[in-house]
């Protein structure tokens, strides 16, 4: 605070004195100030007053030496020594600004289609064009211009269908409705498959100084221990979730005997007369909208269950917005943070023993079985689909009911 209120006063004295002083004068005033500042005077006058730094140390050059009167005296006229780049050439800065913005990408004429858009490229770039420039100048014209060094951020969904927000409104209604009903609503997806091993895991955790947990430095697959498929079930309602933990592919199938083994170990007891579920699933992966095997593996699961399954899908690119991801999924990757995941053991416990202070309550089950991938699906067995679509956007909304109800 006290050093800012420095620099905003040489900046006040500045302002009060640069008109009524020379190019000699005005060098050698802010020699004295950054002298009078002490360490980092050059820096502080600088940002100060705009002047370059070495302006300022050629003042204090001046001040140390004994020159002579008429050395001294020789004072530039104003306006006078090298014209400015920006000066020489008036379409510098435009064809810069073309250059860098962002609608200019794309284009396959650009110079800059396909390289980095590092100064040193811009400045070829332009060289190119016959507007010579030096990657410093390009740097200074660009953070003149407003421009500045930026990463990519994580905003765009994907494609931004029309029907989006009415999608999400109807999921709201849906869940509502079954909600008010007393009926059990589910949110459903697989997590990020793991490396089960001695491998790196990301995150941190409290270990003594120095000490470390040691892992392997590669990450290549362990044949005899395999991966894990985390395949989750969250119980909006009840705050509480189910993961089945695959070792072979994540299918249609896996998806739903793990929906199956949700409602046996856990959801019957919470919803004894519930005869219809309401899934909610994102509109890839394993449960795709438009995946005809995940269709055939719900008609087996009404089958089994004996209960009309209500299946709505979050459009396109929206997958963040999965319950799942932000209630359940988030909080098992921060229980395990920084731990190897050695073995399946290892993995189901710290799924299991995953809590928040809001009560959540995560069960979890090694799923050894086989769910080969490849397989085709007949239009004949797409005909046996006792499958209703709704009214509004059917291919993301619809139920399945038994094909053949068993009457308690």
């Amino acid at each position: 605070m006290q050093i800012a209120g420095h620099i905003d006063s040489i900046s006040l004295r500045y302002s009060l004195l640069s008109d009524s002083l020379d190019e000699r004068m005005r060098r050698a005033w802010a020699a004295a100030e950054a002298k009078a500042y002490g360490w980092g005077g050059i820096l502080a006058v600088h940002r100060a007053t705009g002047m370059a730094r070495a302006t300022i140390e050629r003042g204090l050059a001046e001040l140390s030496e004994a020159r002579p009167a008429e050395a001294v005296r020789r004072i530039r006229k104003a306006g006078g020594g090298r014209k400015r780049l920006i000066e020489k050439d008036a379409k510098l800065a435009s064809k810069l600004r073309d250059m860098v913005e962002p609608a200019t990408r794309g284009d396959p004429t650009s110079p800059l289609r396909w390289t980095c858009k590092s100064t040193s490229q811009l400045s070829r770039a332009l060289k190119a064009q016959r507007h010579p420039a030096s990657p410093r100048t390009v740097g200074r014209l660009l953070k003149a211009g407003g421009y500045s060094l930026q990463g990519n951020r994580k905003t765009k969904e994907g494609g931004d269908n029309p029907d989006r927000n009415a999608q999400f409104e109807h999921i709201n209604a849906e869940v509502k409705r079954f909600q008010s009903q007393g009926l059990p609503v589910i949110s459903v997806d697989t997590k990020k498959k793991e490396l089960v091993g001695n491998f790196k895991n990301g995150g941190r955790e409290w270990q003594p100084e120095g000490k470390p947990e040691e892992v392997n430095v590669y990450d290549f697959i362990d044949e005899t221990l395999g991966k894990a498929i985390p395949y989750g079930i969250y119980d909006i309602t009840q705050n509480e979730g189910w993961v089945s933990v695959g070792i072979d592919h994540d299918t249609a199938q896996f998806a739903t005997e793990a929906i199956a083994r949700w409602w046996e170990k856990m959801g019957r007891k919470k919803y004894p007369n519930a005869r219809s579920l309401m899934i909610t699933a994102d509109g890839g992966g394993s449960n795709a909208s438009r995946s005809h095997l995940w269709k055939i593996a719900l008609q087996a699961l009404a089958d089994r269950l004996q209960m009309t399954l209500h299946v709505c899908h979050f459009p396109p690119g929206t997958s963040k917005w999965n319950k799942i991801e932000h209630r359940m999924f988030c909080h098992i990757t921060q229980n395990w943070r920084g731990k190897p995941l050695v073995s399946h053991e290892v993995i189901i416990n710290l799924i299991a023993n995953t809590t928040t202070t809001k009560g959540l309550k995560i069960q979890a089950e090694l799923d050894t079985g086989k769910y080969p991938i490849g397989i085709k699906v007949s239009k004949k067995q797409l005909a046996t689909l006792n499958l209703k679509r709704h009214e509004f956007h059917g291919d993301w909304n619809y139920e399945i009911k038994p094909t053949l109800e068993i009457i308690d």
